[in-house]
């Protein structure tokens, strides 16, 4: 078989700890295993910047080899929680990009991104060294700036920001969509294109959790006459907005149920403000931690809480939350709408939906819920993210391989 050079841009890498870090890591694992003889993946990320400098989030080099898989991790600038934070750091790693791949040739670039910009960097580079091009799109990025940018700003840039994405889409040789709920909006506006639908699944170290019985070891314990662990771990943003239901919803709960919140992001302080101005006391607001302090965290939780926010623009996202909650086997609790609504609903049992910022529907919804353990295993096969990369690799491959 031919060697092939392949370049991946992701802006997030583990040991960052978010949906793209992981899904972007078992990629590259997922092509490791496929490439040819001779052949080069080469992956240029950051340096771990999402939480912060703290030095147990920095990688110890900036550049390492394993086989025929190389990692280069971009100090960025900013890396903040702020929108103008972002931009800072995207605009370094765009131009370290720039640098690194000048007059280097690839045969296929794939582009891993949520907010836009490096699905735009990675059409950048694929046009400048004669490349294919695969966009992995993780979020509807132009549909929810009205909605997330305030005083009118997101209807001003929308139009900018679209015409980046025809740019970066419209010539990209297949493009893939976390979820399908993002369909109506990519058909009618690239109805030429090729699309896939590789979600996000159940990372691997869930589904081993699940299958050592590590969500099991609570069980034996019983819940006696103390309250209800009801456990949020996820980003804190915008999109979230925790703070528009959580200090009403626990107050309402006090004495019944003790939320545990383990996150950061932008919409940290205005929750731990919202639930100050209430003197809400059974809420405990802690920082991100390892996924194998977060697997303690499932395995002590009751039930799991997820939410999103009122915005038209969310109506279509399906969060990556929701498969690592269900592997647990733990009761989901959603404060969600639209297409996630739908998934849950379908796909999850022992799970109960309300609609987002609604505190009575919360309050009811909690208590349609089973609080109790129960594995999911059909869910698991169907979801496990080793299986969905696996698909996504081999589409890859056949891509760069001239075979699609």
């Amino acid at each position: 078989m031919t060697a092939v050079r392949i370049l991946l841009l992701g802006f997030y890498y583990p040991p960052d700890i978010s949906a793209g870090a992981f899904r972007c890591e078992a990629l590259v694992h997922a092509l490791a295993r496929r490439l040819p003889s001779g052949s080069e993946l080469e992956v240029i990320t950051t340096q771990p910047n999402r939480f912060g400098r703290e030095g147990r989030w920095r990688a110890d080099d900036d550049v390492w080899s394993e086989g025929n898989v190389t990692i280069t991790r971009v100090e960025v600038s900013g890396g903040g929680r702020g929108m103008a934070s972002q931009a800072r750091a995207f605009a370094s790693y765009a131009a370290r990009v720039r640098q690194l791949t000048r007059d280097r040739h690839f045969d296929l670039v794939i582009a891993t991104s949520s907010r836009l910009m490096t699905a735009v960097l990675g059409r950048w580079v694929a046009r400048r060294c004669g490349a294919r091009l695969y966009q992995d799109i993780r979020d509807n990025f132009v549909d929810n700036l009205p909605s997330v940018l305030p005083h009118g700003t997101g209807h001003l840039l929308a139009p900018v920001f679209g015409g980046l994405e025809r740019w970066a889409l419209a010539r990209a040789d297949r493009i893939n969509l976390v979820s399908r709920g993002f369909e109506p909006y990519f058909r009618s506006r690239y109805p030429g294109q090729r699309f896939s639908w590789h979600t996000n699944g159940i990372d691997t170290p869930f589904v081993a959790a699940l299958e050592s019985g590590v969500f099991q070891q609570e069980e034996a314990s019983g819940r006696c006459d103390r309250p209800l662990q009801v456990l949020y771990a996820g980003n804190l943003g915008a999109g979230q907005g925790m703070e528009h239901i959580l200090p009403a919803l626990a107050q309402r709960l006090q004495g019944r149920v003790a939320f545990r919140v383990i996150g950061a992001g932008a919409g940290r302080e205005p929750l731990r403000r919202a639930l100050a101005e209430r003197d809400v006391d059974n809420v405990r607001v802690l920082a991100p931690v390892s996924r194998v302090g977060l697997l303690d965290a499932y395995r002590q939780a009751d039930v799991l809480f997820l939410h999103l926010n009122r915005l038209p623009s969310l109506e279509s996202v399906l969060p990556s939350k929701l498969f690592e909650y269900a592997a647990t086997g733990r009761p989901v609790w959603a404060g969600v709408s639209g297409f996630a609504a739908r998934f849950v609903e379908q796909e999850i049992d022992n799970a109960a939906c309300f609609s987002p910022c609604d505190v009575d529907e919360a309050v009811a919804a909690l208590g349609r819920l089973e609080v109790s353990s129960r594995p999911r295993p059909t869910f698991v096969a169907r979801w496990r993210r080793d299986r969905i990369i696996d698909e996504m690799a081999d589409e890859i491959m056949a891509l760069v391989m001239d075979e699609a």
